[in-house]
């Protein structure tokens, strides 16, 4: 759970109009071989490919949160027909009226998509921009195909008949119902209660329940958080009271998870954090989800207290842990975590440090912020919480 020392990354897009509904089926794709290796760079927890679009090549975001997407530069260098407007929103309740448009041809190695559907999108905002993508490869798309991903090895592979993924081999099997986009939704049994979970590789982190979904008599332990942790496509949802907390149970399909880790915030979701501890494939003919177990990593959520963005180049504490005289508070200006100076950073400086944390790989930080024009120094250590 070590996202939680940082902000979290959500792309989901997650509300479609009806005419998107049927815009989402159009497509089809060809394949060369039974079995297409596809490039696959995971990166920040989370999965990039790259794509070749009229012998251009592109860095694209492997997202089952999403429909594809192509970015506003994109559109206008293809010089792309605009279908219609719609309103889409994303995972932190933000809405926006997009173009959706229709792709003529995409080439993923030797995976040849056509005419597939996508909504126009400018990356530039918030921290999006730092992981350059260009766009997203939706769930609409890569339910053309069946996948088999491997985030350890970076490796995935597609291909057109499940069999050549030997399902079987695979003892964790969890059904999906698709939204209108493809998405795949997850039920799952937490503290008696039916919850419905995207399936999100857009989302680094590892699971999130919606707040209303949060019991507190039911949780094993818990930590009390407040600000902003989550950022969706059109930025990050205002501060708020959460929780992050340890769970008896986890059921999912015909496994059940023990001891995890859940936060509390606008939606509900399951992702990488999860996902990289396993292979697994995604069927959306059968509509399941196939997962073998390759790692046995126990879910430990480990922090400093607080975790930071960076809001027009210039970080700020926007989430902390409710504890008793933590010295840092949300909208304190970060001047510096270990004598690295943070202030006056220009976009590439602020990008360099939001996917290199200072703070990675230390068990102690000295930390200089400025709050109502004071200059205050804190020494913090690392802490593990919700200890089994």
């Amino acid at each position: 759970m070590k996202k939680i020392l940082y902000t979290l990354l959500i792309l989901s897009t997650t509300t479609i109009s009806a005419q998107g509904k049927k815009f989402f089926k159009s497509g089809e794709v060809q394949l060369q071989n039974p079995v297409e290796k596809i490039n696959l760079r995971f990166a920040n927890d989370l999965p990039f490919v790259q794509v070749s679009i009229n012998g251009k090549s592109y860095n694209f975001l492997f997202d089952t949160g999403a429909p594809t997407v192509i970015s506003t530069a994109v559109y206008t260098e293809l010089g792309l027909e605009k279908k219609h407007r719609s309103t889409v929103k994303d995972s932190q309740k933000n809405k926006h009226e997009q173009i959706f448009t229709i792709l003529p041809e995409m080439t993923v190695d030797k995976a040849v998509f056509k005419d597939v559907g996508a909504v126009v999108m400018d990356f530039s905002i918030s921290e999006l921009s730092c992981f350059k993508i260009d766009g997203i490869l939706g769930a609409n798309q890569m339910a053309k195909l069946f996948w088999k991903i491997n985030y350890s090895e970076n490796s995935m592979e597609a291909s057109k008949d499940l069999a050549q993924f030997n399902p079987a081999d695979f003892d964790i099997v969890i059904p999906f119902s698709p939204r209108a986009q493809k998405t795949p939704v997850v039920e799952t049994d937490l503290q008696g209660k039916k919850i419905d979970l995207t399936f999100d590789t857009g989302f680094s982190g590892r699971l999130k329940i919606a707040d209303n979904a949060y019991n507190a008599e039911k949780a094993l332990k818990s930590v009390e958080v407040y600000g902003t942790n989550s950022v969706g496509a059109y930025g990050a949802a205002k501060p708020a009271p959460g929780y992050i907390f340890r769970t008896a149970g986890l059921s999912l399909g015909n496994e059940s998870f023990l001891n995890e880790i859940i936060a509390t915030g606008s939606t509900s979701l399951i992702g990488n954090d999860f996902f990289k501890n396993f292979i697994f494939i995604l069927d959306w003919t059968g509509n399941k989800i196939y997962m073998k177990r390759i790692k046995n990593e126990p879910a430990k959520l480990e922090s400093f207290g607080f975790g930071y963005r960076f809001i027009d180049a210039k970080p700020t504490v926007a989430f902390v842990f409710q504890e008793e005289n933590f010295p840092l508070k949300v909208g304190d200006a970060i001047i510096s975590i270990n004598n690295t100076n943070l202030e006056n950073l220009d976009k590439d400086g602020a990008c360099h440090y939001f996917l290199n944390r200072v703070e990675s790989g230390q068990n102690a930080i000295h930390v200089k912020i400025r709050r109502d024009g004071k200059v205050i120094e804190v020494k913090l250590e690392k802490k593990e919480f919700l200890k089994v």
